[in-house]
């Protein structure tokens, strides 16, 4: 495989983004104007966020380029300026009063940089209320200050917000780019990077993910197994409660493990034991305990949505075979399987799977419950396959 040449200072690992890496730095660098807010979009894993840090860091750093290396560049990448602020959320959505906190840091002047920097990961989940909230500010910022909202289109936005920034849009990476940066950056070693950045598709944090969780690769081999050898609809029951028995546990798993952290922390900072909360602390316990359960809910669709993607890219491999286009398989360590199904469908039968795929993941959006969409879509794939 040909190497891939890595871009340099705060760039490093912004990968495959050129055409958006070559605006933020023109910008950064007073070869074009500074927009005061920014919208950066692009599909799950192209980096979003990763480019919104990257770009802080350019925009602070003490020579003016993005160097990498000035303490400037370093506490960005390193998430401990005192000027940048960034908001992150696994939760359902992003509180009115988290963003006129963001309003209220968004007016103060830089205590040390040069600009005061806001990004928004995930702006998508503000509610139109939210945007409300924002406006004012998006529209007539301090001088001093840039936003930056991340979402994966403009769409996912108010009109009236996404008018006023400066469009970026980012691609989806090449599989060979996203490997090179498990080479470099995580030390992954060159066959498994190769084999887990085809498997995630350019997604750069799910080919991190297969990269360096035990047994990830297995499991998503095993799903496409059981996808294509579904031939009933109690085997389609049977398997989709399984995947959302496995993705609630999982979620589970993380949501308790981050209130835990939560809660520790507050009770530190309150000073009081965990087996003496005062009366006028328990509401703030409360509002813990419920952002936790929002936070389940939410990695509960991520983890299904991860799922329905691995499933697409299988029943793309079926349809690649079947139209004999002749692309290479992203799902190669299941091609008997898929040889199989292409073999006993048509590509018409296929193409109205894969649609199928497409309505289980709006409906789980549109927070219908997630084991009947994954019953009903299991079901079709079942029938189809007999």
């Amino acid at each position: 495989m040909t190497a891939v040449a890595a871009p340099a200072g705060v760039w490093v690992d912004v990968v495959g983004q050129e055409a958006a890496v070559g605006q933020f730095h023109r910008a950064a660098t007073g070869v074009s104007p500074l927009a005061q807010a920014w919208l950066i979009t692009g599909p799950p894993g192209s980096g979003r966020s990763t480019a919104a840090r990257a770009f802080a860091a350019a925009l602070q750093c003490e020579q003016g380029t993005g160097c990498g290396h000035c303490p400037a560049c370093r506490t960005v990448l390193a998430g401990t300026h005192p000027d940048v602020t960034v908001v992150a959320t696994d939760k359902l959505s992003i509180s009115k009063d988290e963003v006129r906190s963001l309003v209220l840091t968004a007016q103060r002047a830089p205590a040390t940089g040069r600009h005061r920097v806001v990004i928004v990961e995930d702006a998508d989940r503000m509610s139109a209320g939210t945007f409300n909230v924002l406006l004012k500010s998006i529209e007539e910022p301090p001088p001093a200050t840039v936003w930056m909202l991340c979402a994966p289109s403009a769409e996912d936005l108010a009109p009236t917000i996404r008018s006023r920034c400066r469009l970026v849009t980012l691609s989806i990476p090449a599989a060979e780019v996203v490997a090179e940066l498990l080479r470099r950056r995580d030390g992954v070693e060159p066959e498994l990077a190769d084999r887990a950045a085809r498997a995630a598709q350019g997604h750069i944090g799910l080919a991190l993910r297969y990269a360096t969780q035990d047994g990830a690769l297995t499991a998503r081999e095993e799903a496409a197994r059981t996808l294509l050898g579904l031939r009933s609809t109690g085997q389609a029951v049977l398997a989709a409660q399984t995947l959302v028995d496995r993705a609630t546990a999982e979620a589970k798993e993380h949501a308790d493990q981050v209130a835990a952290e939560e809660r520790a922390h507050f009770l530190r900072s309150a000073g009081v034991e965990d087996s003496a909360v005062p009366p006028a602390l328990r509401s703030q316990l409360k509002a813990l305990e419920d952002d936790a359960k929002r936070r389940q809910t939410r990695l509960v669709r991520d983890v299904l949505d991860r799922y329905l993607l691995d499933a697409h890219s299988v029943l793309r491999d079926v349809l690649t075979r079947q139209l004999g286009s002749g692309s290479e398989l992203v799902n190669v360590e299941v091609a008997p399987e898929i040889d199989r199904a292409a073999g006993a469908g048509s590509g018409d039968l296929t193409l109205g799977l894969l649609e199928a795929v497409h309505e289980a993941r709006a409906r789980i959006a549109g927070n219908v419950p997630p084991l009947l969409a994954i019953e009903a879509l299991l079901g079709r794939v079942a029938v189809t396959l007999r």
